[in-house]
């Protein structure tokens, strides 16, 4: 979330650079000024009545001390007056609050100056890319593989749930769970430190985080006990946070996370939806950073530098792509995307989001820290990147290193899943 001081001192500023998300800001910045203006009327007018009613009681023992009778009893009924002027006041600014904070929730976060102007994928630019273009004739897609070499079971998926929710089996649960191990392993020796979080969040931690109010559709709600699957370990790992303030020789603050991740994905048609592709269920490794705004953007930089270093490991063929505006979640303030090759349907799978929020999850978190012997509290940056999600880059793994007596693991897996092909 923005703050008010960023709305306020630069409003022009705030419009501009919106427009490079394709948001047009005018009317709720314009709204969100207006009201902050009110709030900040409506409080300096309750004040200064609730201190005309702070002198008048005080003089009204006065006044009865003194057996000024007629004073005191009128003194008297102006205090009723003042009580009832300041509760309406009260009750104004509750109102007024209320409704500020629904206009600022409206608000995305500002791109950073690097962010490409654009509207789709299609406009991301290719920062730099690495790996090796497998070169295969007669190339079966994974849902095919899966099936062939009883990997991955989506009927019974569908038996068991849904669509989009599959039955991993044998040496595909097995894979399943060394790269899992892999990632949680490659990112404690970076630094990382590990936990376990929650696959349930409240609404405070959905807020904090924003995916409430602006994307509640697409997680799964459980209605009786109002908490939400996470879409992300990214939510339940920031909100540690909420609420805390750090010293700034704690930063930055790094934790990993596995997790099960929950997403209705809601109007997902087509054959981009084919097999692992997107599923409504799937694993991922999450790494989240709390950094000191001065260093967020080395921060970034070093998260990417890591989760560049798996795919290297997976000799995986890779590239990232700097995000236009226009593919920008809503609360980034610069992505990077890690997409690899798949040789079997000949295209690229997103398969990591790297992001700097900067202050804006800070602000709704209240995360702060203090400079060392400083005291007053400021906003952190937080960042986060999946490190990795794990269906695209399974799909991936087994239809790059097919060959036509099975499948080849990658060397870096082998320790871990205790075999080197799939036959």
């Amino acid at each position: 979330m923005l703050t008010l001081k960023q709305i306020q001192e630069n409003k022009a500023e705030v419009i501009e650079r919106l427009k490079i998300k394709n948001f047009d800001a005018t009317a709720t910045v314009d709204q969100i000024i207006q009201l902050d203006n009110k709030r900040k009327a409506t409080q300096t007018k309750a004040d200064q009545l609730q201190a005309e009613m702070n002198a008048l009681s005080k003089s009204i023992g006065q006044l009865f001390k003194a057996g000024k009778m007629e004073e005191a009893n009128a003194g008297k009924e102006k205090t009723a007056v003042l009580k009832e002027q300041i509760k309406a006041l009260t009750a104004l600014l509750e109102t007024t609050e209320q409704e500020l904070q629904a206009a600022l929730v409206q608000l995305p976060n500002l791109p950073h100056a690097s962010v490409p102007a654009g509207k789709s994928a299609e406009d991301n630019l290719t920062v730099r890319e690495g790996g090796e273009m497998p070169s295969l004739t007669n190339a079966l897609p994974h849902w095919e593989l899966a099936k062939k070499y009883d990997l991955i079971d989506f009927e019974l998926g569908v038996k068991l749930t849904g669509a989009g929710f599959p039955v991993y089996k044998g040496k595909g649960a097995k894979l399943q769970r060394a790269l899992i191990n892999f990632f949680l392993d490659q990112a404690i020796v970076a630094g990382y430190q590990e936990v376990l979080p929650p696959l349930m969040v409240n609404e405070d931690s959905g807020f904090g985080t924003g995916q409430l109010p602006d994307k509640e559709g697409q997680m799964y709600h459980v209605g009786v006990d109002n908490l939400y699957l996470i879409p992300t370990a990214e939510v339940p790992v920031t909100n540690i946070y909420r609420d805390v303030i750090l010293n700034a020789h704690q930063l930055p603050v790094r934790n990993c996370a596995y997790s099960a991740c929950f997403r209705r994905e809601a109007g997902s048609y087509g054959k981009d939806v084919r097999g692992l592709n997107r599923l409504h269920q799937f694993d991922k490794v999450e790494i989240v950073q709390v950094a000191h705004p001065d260093k967020s953007y080395e921060t970034l930089e070093g998260m990417v530098a890591h989760v560049q270093t798996l795919v290297e490991k997976l000799e995986l063929p890779w590239r990232i792509l700097r995000l236009c505006g226009g593919d920008m979640s809503f609360t980034s303030a610069l992505t990077y995307d890690f997409e690899v090759y798949s040789a079997a349907q000949e295209r690229w799978l997103e398969v990591s989001s790297v992001s700097n929020f900067e202050s804006f999850q800070a602000n709704r978190l209240k995360l702060r820290f203090k400079e060392d012997g400083g005291k007053k509290a400021q906003l952190a940056h937080t960042l986060n990147g999946s490190a990795l999600a794990l269906p695209r880059i399974m799909a991936a793994l087994l239809e790059n290193n097919q060959f036509e007596g099975g499948i080849r693991v990658p060397e870096v897996l082998v320790p871990f899943c205790g075999f080197d092909l799939i036959k």
